[in-house]
């Protein structure tokens, strides 16, 4: 009996533990899904030189400011970082963009080095996704989205998007919008480390249509670390020295960043009114459409500015211009529609309804349905 006890006990002591391992590896997955993950884009690459001031080769100076800024985050083990390359490789910009979305980034930061027809321009700027504000910002936009010329078949990949047309790079700006606040955030403490743990020369926040960008649904900045057709900046760029401080100042702001983050969580939630499958019908003299932006800015209903989507139309209310996507009396239809558009990229998409030009409630119009 005392065998057959001693038995019962180690059973039980050996589930316990072993129950005790489980909890403890759940636990650890958990924590692992909840890493903030960071892209890290070192630009150009592969066939990409960049730009060539004093012959230095602006892929492979972007490229080791990354990795350098990589390695320092890693050793954070709440952060994740992704690489959209970690060697010489052409990536294509939509790609790059791709990857962030793939990996649920939140944030994405994307390193370059800057290059002026005057050698004499030096100093560090960091660009968030948003309309230029002179011809200078345009002309680095236009210089850095012109890659796109060196990929097969660009003109189908990015839907008619024209480099050199400040009409195509408007409807970039929709895109980023409900992360531009986050995006300038994150883009002024880069700005401040740059400036006061370097001493570089402030060039300020500046926005900017980087197509780069377009595909990141998350704050997301655009680093020009310096000009490269700067004697003496180049030198610099092109040293360990320079190549770390320029990692270290990324790193330090983006842990300050997560830390804003951590401390000051805001979750935005619109619950959207659920119906059984099976009672989903349609509903007459009502027209459904799905809300994919808001926007100050009254961008042109083409398909480049809108991930592609062709069935997009646009009314004003107030100040504020409002863009839906497609249009059924269907409600099962129109929620296919918002998981579509969410696919694209547009996460924050919700169900409108309309009754002639009157807007009316979803959920009240769901309700009184169940109960007739």
């Amino acid at each position: 009996m005392k065998i057959l006890k001693t038995r019962n006990t180690f059973s039980q002591h050996f589930l316990f533990i072993l129950s005790l391992f489980f909890v403890i590896n759940t636990n650890l997955d958990i924590n692992a899904q909840e890493k903030f993950k960071v892209v890290l884009d070192a630009g150009h690459g592969g066939k990409d030189p960049g730009n060539l001031g004093n012959n230095y080769l602006e892929k492979d100076i972007a490229l080791k400011i990354v990795l350098t800024t990589g390695k320092l985050l890693e050793k954070n083990k709440d952060i994740k970082v992704i690489y959209t390359r970690d060697d010489d490789t052409f990536v294509e910009l939509d790609e790059r963009g791709n990857i962030a979305q793939r990996e649920k980034a939140d944030l994405f930061v994307s390193v370059h080095c800057d290059a002026f027809t005057k050698a004499e321009a030096h100093g560090i700027s960091t660009f968030v996704l948003g309309l230029h504000e002179n011809k200078r910002n345009f002309d680095i936009a236009k210089r850095e989205n012109s890659v796109i010329l060196m990929e097969d078949n660009y003109e189908t990949r990015y839907e008619g998007f024209d480099p050199n047309s400040p009409e195509s790079v408007i409807g970039l700006t929709l895109m980023q919008e409900e992360f531009l606040d986050q995006s300038l955030i994150m883009a002024s403490l880069l700005q401040k480390n740059f400036v006061n743990n370097l001493n570089r020369k402030d060039r300020l926040v500046k926005q900017a249509g980087f197509l780069v960008l377009r595909n990141t649904f998350m704050p997301s900045v655009y680093v020009e670390a310096g000009f490269l057709t700067n004697k003496k900046e180049g030198a610099y760029l092109n040293s360990k020295e320079g190549q770390e401080g320029i990692a270290r100042s990324i790193y330090k702001a983006i842990v300050e960043y997560k830390k804003n983050l951590d401390e000051n969580v805001v979750v935005e939630v619109r619950p959207e009114p659920k119906i059984e499958k099976e009672k989903a019908r349609v509903f007459k003299d009502v027209n459904f459409k799905v809300q994919i932006a808001s926007s100050s800015k009254k961008v042109e209903l083409k398909a480049y500015n809108f991930k592609g989507l062709k069935d997009v139309s646009r009314a004003k209310l107030g100040s504020h211009y409002k863009y839906y996507y497609g249009n059924t009396s269907n409600y099962n239809e129109i929620l296919k529609m918002k998981n579509q558009v969410k696919k694209k990229g547009y996460l924050s998409a919700f169900v409108v309804a309309f009754k002639g030009e009157e807007r009316i409630s979803v959920s009240k119009l769901l309700k009184s349905s169940k109960n007739n």
